[in-house]
């Protein structure tokens, strides 16, 4: 430990001062002994620095009672000070700190190591798939979280109406026919159909090309009829009206070189939407341009007439119409949209609105939506869409590559409206409401039904399994026994051939 030059040169000249002091009363004696060396003086002894030792009487002072040998304890107190021993707390607190900074020190270099988010610093592959496995729930238990309990639910529907699967033979001459409902994610799904299935023979989609070409397995025949693979063949947006009738003629033409004749099975799929952010999501379309005029509205072979349907504005298209415009306008298809393109329109008179009151002809169409709804193959729920995923891969034995993405940030979304305008529009769409909330009970009894088979047949197989195992087990112990016994038998045979032997 080095010492500052004035510090030294001070202990000297207090050291000097002391010796000069006491030698000429007393005739003090100094020793070579160090402070460092020999710790704290004690008794008549003063240690003092530089190997000096202070001894002697006492030598009388100003006062006459205070000892040379005290004063030269106290010189030495200051020249030499000792460090007093540490507290309990103090040796605690070093004790705790040792552990503190070793894990400070680990983790410092784990990270440095084994970066965030890495799979390679496990010391076994076991311990990965523990942590893989308990760090976060599992597709299927996520898909479960917002799931109503059942008593929750309200309807009663038949095993039939919950059991939906298809036996899809797209090598056969099985058609799934997709209706498209206006702003239901009816496009996102559509892509979702010709470029995200695991096929055999996927579909081929040229870039700046809207269609794809999605045939048979080593055939030139189409498994889908749906905008992004023929086309709007039936015209835009065909409702289940005009599809029934026209995609079997239609698939028919396309195969007109075929000799014998086919007996197809469509299979019909759609998407659905809360009503009133769908009618918000349409407003806003409708506000940048778009019209659907070129779509066809074909009912018992003919479109509606002007006055059956007449348009809700004049001119090219309605852009920049108002939220108040737009609901105001009594035949605009908005409303209810739903429910008009999923019912049979030839059972109310079509588009002719004076064959029957309002409020038959809505009981009439909720009445028919609901059955066809429920005997379509499948539909799914823009607002469930992994649910979606779930059971279309369900019904038709049907694998997605990559899962589907929830998107709540639509437009719809970032249109604030009061509660006097939600409950207007909710009247305008009053049977989409109902319909949807039917669709919605209907699809998440499918979803609970195809998870608890999907648990039972998971069960099963599991106590198949260990029924196999067992009886392999066993096997393996009678064929263990059978050696055995084998071996008593050779045994017992030479011991009886030795025994005659001796006796020989």
């Amino acid at each position: 430990m080095q010492v500052s030059t004035s510090v030294l040169f001070a202990r000297e000249r207090d050291a000097l001062e002391l010796r000069a002091f006491c030698s000429q009363r007393n005739g003090v004696n100094f020793g070579a002994r160090s402070c460092h060396d020999s710790g704290r003086p004690s008794g008549g002894i003063a240690h003092l620095p530089f190997g000096l030792e202070l001894t002697g009487p006492p030598c009388p002072s100003r006062s006459g009672a205070t000892p040379c040998k005290e004063r030269g304890r106290r010189i030495a107190s200051r020249l030499c000070p000792r460090t007093e021993p540490s507290t309990m707390e103090d040796k605690f607190n070093r004790l705790i700190f040792i552990p503190i900074a070793a894990v400070l020190c680990f983790m410092i270099g784990y990270q440095y190591v084994c970066p965030a988010e890495s799979k390679t610093c496990y010391f076994r592959r076991e311990e990965s798939v523990l942590f893989e496995q308990y760090s976060s729930l599992s597709p299927e238990q996520q898909l479960d979280e917002d799931l109503p309990d059942k008593t929750a639910f309200t309807l009663n529907f038949t095993e039939r109406d919950l059991d939906r699967h298809v036996d899809f033979d797209i090598r056969g001459d099985d058609v799934m026919v997709f209706l498209h409902i206006q702003k239901t994610g009816g496009t996102t799904f559509g892509r979702h159909l010709v470029k995200n299935i695991q096929l055999e023979q996927p579909c081929e989609c040229t870039p700046g090309q809207r269609k794809c070409t999605c045939h048979r397995p080593g055939k030139s025949e189409s498994w889908l009829f749906s905008r992004f693979s023929t086309g709007w063949s039936c015209g835009l947006h065909a409702d289940w009206t005009e599809l029934t009738s026209c995609v079997p003629v239609v698939m028919n033409k396309r195969d007109k070189k075929s000799s014998r004749k086919r007996k197809r099975n469509f299979y019909y799929i759609t998407m659905l939407r809360d009503p009133v952010s769908r009618f918000l999501s349409e407003w806003k379309h409708v506000q940048r341009g778009a019209t659907w005029k070129t779509a066809l509205h074909m009912c018992d072979g003919r479109p509606p007439t002007q006055d059956e349907l007449p348009a809700c504005y004049s001119g090219e298209d309605w852009t920049g119409v108002t939220l108040a415009d737009f609901m105001d306008c009594p035949s605009n298809l908005a409303n209810n949209r739903q429910v008009r393109m999923l019912a049979d329109l030839s059972l109310v008179g079509c588009y002719n609105m004076s064959s029957m009151s309002e409020l038959e002809r809505g009981r009439v169409l909720l009445a028919s939506a609901k059955a066809n709804l429920r005997n379509m193959a499948f539909y799914g729920l823009t607002e469930y869409q992994r649910k979606t995923q779930h059971l279309f891969e369900r019904t038709f034995n049907l694998r997605f590559i990559r899962p589907f993405t929830q998107i709540n940030s639509t437009r719809a979304a970032s249109v604030g409206i009061n509660k006097k305008v939600q409950w207007r529009i909710e009247g305008l769409n009053a049977l989409d409401v109902e319909l949807y909330e039917y669709a919605k009970e209907l699809f998440l009894q499918r979803y609970q039904y195809n998870r608890q088979k999907q648990r039972q047949g998971e069960r099963l197989r599991r106590r198949q399994e260990k029924q196999r195992l067992h009886r392999t087990y066993l096997a393996q112990l009678l064929r263990l026994g059978g050696a055995e016994k084998e071996e008593e038998q050779v045994l017992a045979t030479t011991e009886d051939y030795n025994s005659q032997v001796v006796q020989w």
